[in-house]
């Protein structure tokens, strides 16, 4: 479990550099003056650099630099490697630690103190689903039928 959350934090990193990058490029060539023009446009764009970085990696060699550093590799339930659809629906099913509660903000008005307080209890609450099960997967692995084992030396 500790190696799969520091995984995600140095991936947290590295997706800095990526998003940054792809801001640039949407910026530069959409001409982009001001961060409120196409800003829906901006943060699909960044969704979908985000989701091929991730779709590429799992689909070709089940691992992500952060996770060939904590020796990590994510496999299907039956062990073989990912497919395209099952890594696109990991992707999809991944946003559920952040959005649900991110999603709270605008319908309830919350400000946002209570939002960042909502988010990080669901964090939490979403990080102890992998405690759960036989498998020790995160719910989201387990919606779509993946699982992230551990690599030899």
């Amino acid at each position: 479990m500790r190696r799969r959350l520091a995984a995600l934090l140095y991936e947290a990193l590295l997706l800095f550099g990526v998003v940054f990058v792809a801001g640039y490029l949407f910026s530069t060539l959409t001409q982009q003056r001001n961060g409120l023009t196409h800003h829906n446009l901006l943060a699909a764009w960044i969704g979908l650099v985000v989701g091929l970085y991730f779709v590429w990696f799992w689909t070709h060699s089940g691992q992500t630099l952060p996770m060939k550093t904590w020796r990590l590799r994510v496999v299907a339930a039956s062990g073989a490697p990912l497919s395209a659809w099952r890594a696109i629906a990991r992707y999809v099913l991944a946003w559920l630690w952040f959005l649900p509660p991110l999603a709270l903000h605008p319908l309830l008005g919350l400000r946002l103190p209570q939002t960042l307080v909502i988010a990080a209890i669901w964090f939490v609450l979403w990080a102890a689903t992998g405690r759960f099960g036989a498998s020790r997967q995160f719910l989201h692995d387990r919606l779509a039928g993946t699982r992230v084992i551990d690599v030899a030396r």
